[in-house]
């Protein structure tokens, strides 16, 4: 029987650390995180509760309707909720 520990590695446990310090100053609104996921979609932290995941063709798809979004939005400023 080995009776050795097995120690984690430092670099993989770094990442990670910094991966949860990213997820926590997203939730406080600092700034927003990405991550990419195990299936290559790209998740957006700190918008919301749940983070946002979109593949890149969707993401650039909705960056491409950004101006007319925006449009959007004002034209039906008395319907929106706002939620900062």
């Amino acid at each position: 029987m080995n009776t050795r520990m097995v120690l984690p590695d430092l670099a993989a446990m770094q990442k990670q650390i910094e991966e949860l310090q990213a997820q926590l100053k997203a939730r406080d609104g600092k700034a927003l995180a990405f991550k990419v996921t195990e299936k290559g979609a790209v998740s957006v932290y700190g918008l919301q509760r749940f983070p946002v995941t979109l593949y890149a063709g969707q993401w650039e798809r909705l960056s491409a309707e950004m101006e007319r979004l925006g449009e959007f939005i004002k034209a039906n400023a008395d319907k929106v909720a706002r939620k900062d």
